[in-house]
């Protein structure tokens, strides 16, 4: 089904939003590149993955040997469609948030390695773009900030499955730091950049969105527990926290194509 075919998102109803991205699109998007990829023999990377109906085709592609890689979102492996209530454009994302059934079979690929890596896809927005004044997930914003409170809210969730916190770092810093070539990144190791959160794994939090670092503080999250709280973070060595806490300074740069 392709997104021209497909119901209108006017409305409050997370239920009307939901059926106006179909998984069908999804899936035919992702079937399209797949081909693609298979005629050409170029490299494919699936972003945002949200249907796991699509996930026999991403097995099917790998064994057939072409070179691709999946992503997932961390609002993918946290929240479900049953429970976003009406209104609630916080968590309106594109794709969109499926069900619990659909989120349990995203968790079993990121565990046998059909999804490669977690990535925040960290979408800031105003408050007055997600339309939380009149809940209308038809004019909101699409996109959720996942940057900051990632970390705790995948390692919340994949404790309670059954994995450990190597698999967590596995999944969002050894294998994304592979992927994009940035071979002093992703690790700690002699020779590469310390770049390391302090991380305390059994600390819990209750979701402020008044104390985030983001700039516009609209969650999903809120009021949301979670486990797991990063104490501070360092980069090549230098405890930036403070910069964070005082001034927003992260002390980066712009990366251009080629700068790794």
């Amino acid at each position: 089904m392709a997104l021209e075919h497909a119901p209108s998102a006017d409305g409050r109803g997370y239920d009307g939003f939901l059926a106006s991205r179909p998984r069908g699109a999804e899936n035919l998007a992702i079937a399209e590149v797949i081909e693609a990829a298979r005629g050409t023999g170029g490299r494919l990377h699936i972003l945002h993955l949200s249907s796991a109906d699509a996930l026999p085709m991403i097995r099917s592609a790998g064994r057939d040997g072409l070179r691709l890689t999946a992503e997932v979102c961390p609002h993918y492996l946290i929240f479900a469609a049953e429970e976003i209530p009406d209104g609630a454009t916080e968590f309106k994302c594109c794709p969109p948030i499926r069900e619990a059934a659909n989120r349990d079979e995203l968790w079993a690929a990121v565990a046998d390695g059909t999804i490669d890596v977690i990535v925040s896809d960290h979408s800031p927005c105003t408050p007055e773009f997600k339309r939380l004044d009149i809940g209308d997930f038809a004019s909101a914003w699409g996109g959720i900030s996942s940057l900051q409170l990632g970390l705790p809210a995948i390692w919340t969730e994949a404790r309670r499955r059954g994995h450990s916190l190597t698999d967590v770092i596995r999944w969002m810093a050894e294998r994304p730091a592979a992927q994009v070539g940035l071979d002093q990144k992703g690790s700690i190791a002699v020779g590469k950049d310390a770049d390391f959160a302090v991380f305390a794994p059994d600390e819990t939090l209750v979701v402020d969105p008044n104390v985030l670092y983001h700039k516009n503080a609209v969650t999903p999250y809120a009021g949301r527990t979670l486990t797991g709280r990063v104490r501070s973070t360092w980069l090549r060595g230098t405890d930036i926290s403070a910069d964070v806490e005082t001034n927003g300074d992260r002390r980066g740069s712009p990366m251009r194509r080629g700068e790794v």
